[in-house]
């Protein structure tokens, strides 16, 4: 059985007010979850999924769903704030749904073989999700055993500001021992720094590895999100901006030594449009792209 594609899309609505995301970028009006899902079926993954928001289901039908649903199999699931086990009550002052790990909790009743998660809005190149495709396909009825495909941190920098992202440690056996967040990270005088806590200015490895939220994981994952989701919203329920993050749920199952996540590094370069500015650096990389043969110049013939 193939892997499945699972696209975090549900924030689109919020973030960019309609479906701004969907951006055309590519010569031929490609967005970025284009190229992922093109690079994702030339890897192996067999199916897609798709998390949004019940609120601008028509317009993503239309305008994601359509171009794929003849090429491979689609599903699409829903993330709302009132998505939640049965006793529990969202505030109802709350305007966003649960976060990350939320949004992969909604995959329950159409995933059951391994699956692999990425961002609707990050480029992340064919290199990674052949990395990403060819470790779920060893990992069929087994449990405990994910992944997580690390960049190295100078190729996910912006050029029109400062990024955050997770570094990553791993132990001996290539195993994630934990993801620690840096902040303001950019490059200075040709090398990479960041912002410690007390606002210093700290240098890092440019081939330090770093999660861009592109994982790998089987479907006993869903399970134990379950059980510790129940206890967050027993501390959380009431609160108007608490979420459940996917490093938070891995951080556990890690030191619980109920799972191992294999850090897999990639070659390929992230990019994407944190700032409006990176629009057009975007669109010269994608054409650059096209020009060396990567992609296509029209994705979808």
């Amino acid at each position: 059985m193939k892997p499945t594609l699972f696209v975090l899309a549900a924030g689109m609505g919020s973030r960019y007010g309609g479906l701004k995301q969907l951006d055309e970028l590519g010569p031929n009006g490609e967005t970025i979850m284009d190229y992922s899902i093109y690079d994702a079926l030339r890897a192996g993954f067999g199916k897609v999924v798709f998390v949004i928001r019940h609120s601008f289901e028509e317009d993503f039908r239309k305008q994601v769903v359509a171009k794929f649903e003849k090429k491979v199999p689609v599903e699409v699931v829903f993330q709302e704030i009132d998505s939640l086990p049965e006793g529990f009550k969202p505030n109802p002052e709350r305007v966003k749904p649960w976060g990350t790990n939320h949004a992969i909790m909604m995959g329950a009743s159409v995933i059951n073989e391994p699956f692999g998660v990425i961002n609707a809005d990050d480029f992340y190149g064919r290199q990674s999700f052949e990395v990403l495709c060819n470790f779920l396909k060893e990992k069929e009825g087994k449990s405990g055993d994910y992944c997580m495909v690390a960049y190295h941190v100078g190729n996910t920098l912006s050029e029109s500001g400062t990024v955050s992202r997770g570094v990553c440690s791993s132990n001996d056996k290539g195993h994630l021992t934990s993801v620690v967040e840096r902040t303001q990270i950019e490059m200075v005088d040709g090398e990479v720094v960041f912002r410690d806590e007390k606002g210093l200015s700290q240098k890092i490895d440019a081939n330090a590895l770093v999660s861009m939220n592109m994982w790998g994981f089987t479907p006993d994952y869903f399970k134990y999100s379950e059980a510790r989701f129940v206890e967050f919203l027993k501390e959380k329920s009431k609160e108007l901006k608490a979420e459940f993050y996917i490093p938070t749920m891995v951080n556990e199952l890690i030191s619980s030594g109920r799972a191992t996540v294999s850090v897999l590094s990639t070659t390929s370069k992230w990019f994407g449009v944190t700032y409006a500015n990176d629009r057009e650096q975007v669109v010269l990389k994608i054409n650059e792209l096209i020009r060396k043969g990567e992609y296509p110049a029209k994705l979808w013939e």
